[in-house]
């Protein structure tokens, strides 16, 4: 059996679009749950996603436990051994606080990448197989949440090609998340049930074409 770490933040955690916080979909409809059902028994995926979450920065409003870079080195020794590993983080690096343009907000993704290769790289292990998503765009009607994504809206819709150009750079593995799914108008920036599907279902086109022997 090979295993698959989800690392991600509220997209991944599940969080319903619209709903008070703490509200999520159930294991089933959220997108690591898909690739589970679809990959089915030769894969254990492992889901690892916390809301807020950002790529390598700590949140001075939120806390310092959002940074992503923070949790990903005993997340993988937690969980080892690994044979994959996608990472679907940079909605929340689009808040304003942050002052990120979509470069800085990608070459994040490419240092928790090296982070990953040096820690297997320390510990005598294959290096997992790595792929970007980068998350849906987000949408122009945050309801009530305009404040917080200040300009966020113009630079999600150039995420997409700054993450695949990281992926590209680094070999790895990528996935154009918003040619699968769509943030609902129930928040602007979460996906629903059809979208973590469709999330799901890509990824997991993806590690079948990796791994062939494995399914």
């Amino acid at each position: 059996m090979r295993s698959a770490l989800c690392f991600g933040d509220s997209n991944t955690h599940g969080v319903i679009p619209g709903q008070p916080p703490g509200t999520r979909y159930a294991w089933h409809d959220r997108w690591p749950g898909v690739l589970q059902r679809t990959l089915e028994s030769d894969w254990r995926v492992i889901e690892e996603g916390l809301p807020g979450r950002t790529t390598v920065s700590d949140d001075p409003v939120e806390g310092a436990h959002l940074n992503g870079r923070r949790y990903l080195r005993p997340c993988l020794e937690s969980h080892k051994p690994l044979d994959a590993v996608i990472i679907m983080l940079g909605t929340n690096d689009l808040k304003a606080r942050f002052q990120k343009n979509v470069s800085e907000i990608a070459l994040g993704l490419a240092a928790l990448v090296q982070d990953i290769r040096e820690d297997a790289f320390r510990s005598s292990t294959e290096v997992p197989y790595v792929i970007l998503v980068s998350p849906p765009e987000i949408l122009s009607d945050l309801r009530g949440w305009e404040c917080v994504f200040e300009g966020g809206y113009e630079k999600s819709q150039q995420l997409a090609d700054q993450i695949e150009n990281v992926a590209t750079t680094l070999g790895i593995g990528y996935v154009n998340g918003g040619k699968h799914a769509v943030c609902s108008e129930a928040d602007g920036f979460h996906v629903d049930r059809e979208g973590a599907a469709g999330i799901g279902a890509a990824v997991a086109k993806v590690l079948r074409a990796q791994f062939p022997n494995a399914l």
